[in-house]
């Protein structure tokens, strides 16, 4: 079978990228973020420690702290002193003398070897060495772990809950962040319906606006959220209106296909300039993308795992670029195909599937169940993408398949 991935102007998946990724702006506005506050935000700035850690020669192990150099000469030493974390011993050590330290605790001057009080005998004002530690040991030197100066995070990091914890371990108390990306989102459709109303005859429950804002709020952007607009030109236009004017991303769902009363790609032309509208994706062929005057906008199809895959797959990279952060790259796997996946070449297929390892350790994939554009059910049944080549056509079981695992955006 052909490739029809050029006909109907169906842009390739990876070219569609490129031609996003050099519309869009970064966000430049910086703010001073609490530390408390910090996660999820992203880095405008590197940041560099103002101290060493640990701040000062600790010890590792509870023990006693003595000069290496003594044990040439006896294995007997006086006790003159204690030291707990918070509570150093302020006594520098003199020969033979030694002081009992606890884990964390500041090294004493002239010290230099902690013995664990495993290998030791003690009566309270002397100890006995029974098994000879080496030079140094269970000591950690001021700023091995960070020492001061040192750049522990670069500009663009998204932080995280274990990132906060060292920051606050440096002394930080504010960080230097982007301001929050602004989205504006919005579904269009006579049919819809909020969930919790009573259906008539013709209407559906709206679920993609429900599940994208899901999405952006894993995100960590501010998010606007337009409601319903419906099937009314002047409705339609007055959202954009509205959204362009309020956000840096506008997301419509819905009236980007060809039928006479999806208006979103009409409004889109008067409004501002469309980059692209039909995609070499499976599912999500009719996505829309290009600029307002204030914004940059993504009209994704109606159809709900349409509408997921391509913010997913297209729209959160895009967002992310946005927000300051650094890019980083999927993780793909290849596994072996349990079952027929069904697939027609021409473009790039995301189909919805489960994956996990045999009794041999082999990672295996099969879909879960129908793969059509309304079967929602088929994403939250799956925990990873069978990502099928544009150009490849039906995959028999015992194929190798690219496989993305699901992430936070739209995974547990």
């Amino acid at each position: 079978m052909s490739c029809d991935c050029n006909i109907d102007g169906l842009m390739p998946l990876e070219q569609a990228k490129q031609t996003i990724w050099q519309t869009v702006r970064q966000v430049e506005e910086i703010q001073d973020c609490p530390l408390e506050e910090a996660l999820g935000r992203v880095l405008a700035k590197d940041i560099v420690s103002p101290v060493n850690v640990p701040p000062s020669d600790n010890s590792a192990m509870d023990g006693y702290a003595i000069r290496y150099q003594d044990l040439a000469t006896t294995s007997h030493f006086n006790l003159v002193g204690k030291s707990f974390a918070g509570q150093p011993c302020l006594k520098a050590l003199g020969p033979g003398e030694c002081v009992r330290i606890m884990t964390g605790a500041n090294i004493p001057d002239g010290a230099d070897t902690i013995v664990i009080q495993e290998n030791v005998n003690a009566d309270g004002t002397s100890m006995v060495i029974r098994q000879s530690p080496k030079a140094g040991n269970a000591i950690r030197s001021a700023g091995e772990d960070i020492p001061k100066g040192a750049r522990v995070f670069t500009t663009g990091r998204l932080v995280t809950a274990t990132d906060i914890g060292l920051l606050a371990s440096l002394g930080i108390e504010r960080v230097p962040v982007f301001r929050k990306l602004r989205v504006a989102v919005f579904s269009t459709g006579d049919e819809l319906v909020q969930p919790g109303t009573a259906l008539q005859d013709g209407q559906i429950f709206d679920s993609n606006r429900p599940a994208l804002v899901a999405m952006l709020r894993k995100l960590g952007v501010d998010i606007i959220d337009l409601g319903i607009i419906t099937d009314n030109k002047q409705d339609i236009r007055r959202a954009f209106q509205e959204a362009n004017h309020q956000a840096d991303v506008v997301v419509s769902s819905g009236g980007v296909s060809v039928g006479e009363a999806d208006f979103t790609k009409e409004i889109l032309d008067e409004m501002g300039q469309i980059e692209f509208w039909k995609l070499a994706i499976k599912p999500g062929k009719p996505l829309a993308f290009g600029r307002l005057s204030d914004s940059v906008f993504f009209g994704l199809p109606g159809n709900p795992v349409s509408a997921m895959v391509t913010f997913h797959q297209i729209a959160v990279p895009t967002l992310r670029l946005m927000m300051g952060q650094t890019p980083s790259s999927k993780t793909l796997f290849q596994a072996l195909a349990n079952s027929t996946f069904k697939k027609r070449p021409g473009r790039t297929d995301f189909q919805r599937g489960v994956c996990w390892r045999d009794e041999k350790g082999q990672l295996m994939v099969e879909p879960t169940g129908s793969q059509g554009s309304g079967i929602l059910s088929s994403f939250s049944n799956s925990n990873c993408y069978a990502v099928l080549e544009k150009e490849r056509g039906d995959v028999q079981c015992g194929e190798r398949v690219t496989v993305e695992l699901f992430d936070s955006i739209i995974a547990h």
